[in-house]
């Protein structure tokens, strides 16, 4: 170990004094003893035990970078790329009328009736969210094509999930002119 401090400082000991090497040597002399392996914090070093479990002996592979293409859901590049389509739509249509969340409940009939005695909609993620995605596809029948509140110009919808594991749904709709709300009377009509 006390052969490591000149890759440590390979770059020359340049505001490096005698002190701060006896430092360093002080404490690789301490990492090096067998009592103190213990004491260590074994969390810190589980990426390269599992590196080497994993049987990766090369030190150019390990912590490569990998990227998702586009196409992959719910990646960093997906998410930009969803991103400035609705910001595209926007600056093409102007600015959402509406906006709407779906959230699910995972006690709705049809997913409490599907159930086996015992299970709670937790132990059947599938069910839950072939469920939710009917519903959400009834939402968006009645918003866009059976015009609930009136011809729609653009929509922009999102589906994420909470931390419980339950989806939920952000929709923003984009009136044509003659739908848009404009008097109190045309919000009160809609709430």
């Amino acid at each position: 170990m006390p052969r490591q401090l000149p890759r440590l400082l390979r770059y020359g000991l340049k505001g490096v004094t005698h002190r701060t090497i006896k430092i360093e040597t002080m404490r690789l002399d301490w990492y090096s003893k067998p009592e103190n392996q213990k004491i260590i914090r074994a969390d810190l070093y589980q990426g390269l035990v599992d590196t080497i479990a994993a049987g990766e002996s090369c030190g150019d592979r390990i912590g490569k970078r990998i990227v998702l293409p586009r196409t992959f859901p719910g990646g960093d590049r997906d998410m930009q790329r969803r991103f400035l389509d609705a910001i595209a739509i926007v600056q093409r249509w102007g600015k959402p009328d509406y906006f709407i969340t779906m959230t699910c409940n995972p006690y709705w009939e049809e997913i409490t009736t599907e159930l086996m005695p015992g299970q709670l909609p937790q132990d059947r993620p599938d069910l839950v969210v072939r469920v939710y995605k009917a519903k959400q596809r009834d939402l968006m029948d009645l918003l866009i094509k059976k015009k609930h509140f009136g011809e729609v110009a653009a929509y922009v919808h999102v589906t994420e999930f909470q931390k419980r594991g339950l989806p939920h749904e952000h929709i923003l709709l984009i009136m044509k002119a003659g739908s848009k709300l404009k008097t109190p009377d045309d919000y009160d009509r809609v709430i």
